[in-house]
């Protein structure tokens, strides 16, 4: 069955509308980060269109791009480029509840296929979307922290915020810590696994995003649904170790840099 790729791109982009007193932007790239939408900050091309271009190269046909009920560009744009390596389905987040609200509301788009869910605001690399198109059943892909100082344009600062994977012995999920206070971090074992919101899913999971309470921080998220199925569904997730990074756009601070290393690589969508 053909794998689907759900794209989160409703959220509203609050750090990224929030000027910096270095930014390098140039006027159209200010004039877009000032509507918060991060999938379409240009760099020569709006940025989600290099994730996408990633997306068709590793054999996906199908995207449902995630979108809020304001995001009418957004949906102009790539409802003028559907049918040529992509098809492209809109699902509408009527409000910002979180992520797992975000997947959730694809859930017409999506079916009974499996399917991926990725940020708008990463670029993944090939090789990690690649193998959750060949894996079977419910998978993440865990970054190496190391490779992820070394290649990726977040600092090593930023990176100890992010949320962590921690596996069993057998490279199944046994939890996802959010914001891993240091001594947690120096009791995982090497190699450290950051979670960049790079899964696969199977459509049960549509039942496990319904199912779950409001975080703490009042939105419905991911990882309460992963550890709801996991628990209550009986759910496993494999774990895909990838030693590539990600590129991360979420603040204005982040544009140069992600624009640096992406420059000369070729969109085809």
């Amino acid at each position: 069955m053909e794998v689907k790729v759900v794209i989160l791109a409703a959220g509203l982009g609050k750090r990224m509308r929030k000027a910096a007193a270095d930014e390098r932007l140039n006027e159209r790239q200010r004039a877009v980060a000032e509507t918060g939408v991060k999938a379409l900050i240009p760099i020569e091309r709006p940025f989600l269109d290099y994730v996408l271009t990633t997306v068709a190269d590793a054999g996906y046909r199908q995207v449902c791009l995630v979108v809020g009920p304001q995001h009418e560009e957004l949906r102009r744009y790539y409802s003028a480029l559907s049918g040529g390596r992509l098809q492209f389905q809109f699902a509408v987040q009527p409000e910002p509840l979180g992520t797992a609200h975000a997947v959730a509301s694809a859930a017409d788009c999506v079916g009974d296929s499996p399917f991926l869910v990725l940020n708008s605001d990463n670029y993944y690399p090939l090789s990690a979307l690649t193998a959750l198109r060949e894996v079977d059943g419910n998978a993440l892909v865990g970054f190496e922290r190391q490779s992820m100082v070394r290649g990726s344009n977040v600092s090593a600062e930023r990176l100890s915020q992010f949320a962590v994977i921690e596996a069993d012995s057998k490279g199944y999920l046994r939890r996802i810590i959010e914001k891993p206070p240091p001594e947690v971090l120096e009791q995982l074992p090497e190699p450290v696994l950051l979670s960049m919101n790079c899964w696969r899913f199977e459509p049960v999971m549509f039942d496990a995003c319904r199912s779950i309470e409001k975080s703490p921080r009042g939105e419905y998220e991911i990882p309460d649904a992963v550890a709801y199925a996991m628990q209550r569904l009986d759910q496993p997730f494999r774990v895909m170790v990838s030693h590539e990074a990600v590129l991360d756009l979420s603040t204005r601070a982040d544009v140069v840099s992600v624009a640096e290393r992406l420059k000369g690589l070729e969109v085809r969508l």
